[in-house]
């Protein structure tokens, strides 16, 4: 089994002009303050711009200052969660290099959902206040165990860390599955949580993960470096001065931080990991110092803008982001296929 990568590159690739990079960074971020603005003035209830406009000037009434102010903590949810989910994802396919990693791949996500539902079996845990930590601390764990299994004997490679992180996918799914299907309240909050969804989850959510996110986040933007060197190979790193070995455990490390704090805040969301990188590379080009700054602009705006596609699509309901997302990264991973070079 050879798992490659979509580009190796060399240092002119590392590349782009400063005018090109400055107006593609003035086109995310007019991108994403559009998502923040859509965000906050479309929800499944339909209320006219003027209305919405003045409950954040302060006016309306209660009714309206409810509706319109319950979009605010999905909004920053969003915002929290893209970004940790897309650098999560550059991390995990810098790594790993393979185009088609994502934060999924370390069974991240199958131990978030095992950390719930064992606290709801098991400890009466029912509060989103209370199972954020319980998914968290299933999520971390999860990470420990696949860096645990992957270097397992000395040394490690992309392909132990990507199989250690499927077989404990397979056997937490496994687990997941018995103890859900055993207990009809289980069930119950395992599925409404496993979908993935910004609304029906307050502030305290976001304040919860955000030390982790944050952690990640600058764990992340050092590491850039040394993932550019490794980008050229590994004995072309280690003659650079960069230890593989650490660089490839410090990211782990990051992107599992990064990966539990999205998905402990907001459930399981699929493909924003896998299709922000790619779009982001298409722009910036193979600099991971590019690459991770862009995605922290690039993942919150793609996750908004899902968002709201969900809640308008089928007013008065509401399709949940997790669900859209899917719709959203399958022509993504039919991309990345494409684009892939080499043997796989």
């Amino acid at each position: 089994m050879t798992v490659s990568t979509s580009a190796r590159p060399g240092p002119a690739a590392l590349r782009r002009g400063p005018a090109a990079l400055s107006l593609a960074a003035l086109v995310c971020l007019v991108l994403l303050a559009l998502a923040l603005f859509a965000s906050v003035m479309f929800g499944s209830k339909q209320t006219p711009a003027a209305d919405v406009l003045r409950v954040v000037t302060g006016g309306g009434d209660e009714y309206l200052r409810t509706v319109v102010e319950s979009r605010y903590p999905r909004t920053v949810l969003g915002v929290l969660a893209g970004l940790c989910l897309a650098v999560a994802g550059t991390l995990m396919q810098g790594i790993t290099r393979n185009p088609l990693a994502e934060p999924g791949i370390l069974g991240i996500n199958a131990g978030a959902s095992a950390g719930v539902v064992s606290a709801t079996a098991f400890l009466g845990v029912s509060g989103q206040r209370d199972t954020v930590w319980w998914a968290l601390a299933g999520a971390l764990v999860t990470g420990v165990a696949v860096y645990a299994i992957g270097t397992a004997g000395g040394g490690s490679s992309p392909v132990r860390l990507v199989l250690a992180g499927a077989v404990l996918s397979a056997v937490l799914g496994a687990y997941i599955q018995g103890v859900a299907l055993s207990r009809p309240r289980v069930f119950d909050t395992y599925r409404y949580w496993v979908v993935g969804a910004l609304g029906g989850r307050g502030f305290d959510a976001a304040w919860s993960v955000l030390p982790f996110a944050v952690a990640g986040l600058l764990l992340a933007l050092v590491l850039a470096p040394g993932l550019n060197a490794m980008a050229m190979g590994d004995d072309k790193a280690a003659s650079l001065g960069v230890s593989p070995v650490r660089i490839k455990g410090a990211g782990l490390l990051a992107a599992t931080l990064l990966s539990a704090a999205a998905t402990a805040a907001v459930g399981p969301i699929a493909f924003v990991g896998l299709a922000v990188p790619h779009l982001v590379r298409m722009v910036v080009g193979a600099d991971f110092r590019l690459q991770i700054a862009f995605s922290t602009l690039v993942g919150p705006s793609l996750l908004l803008l899902a968002d709201v596609v969900g809640r308008v699509l089928l007013r008065p309901e509401e399709l949940m982001v997790g669900v859209v997302t899917a719709f959203v990264g399958a022509p993504a991973l039919l991309l990345a296929v494409r684009r892939m070079r080499g043997p796989a």
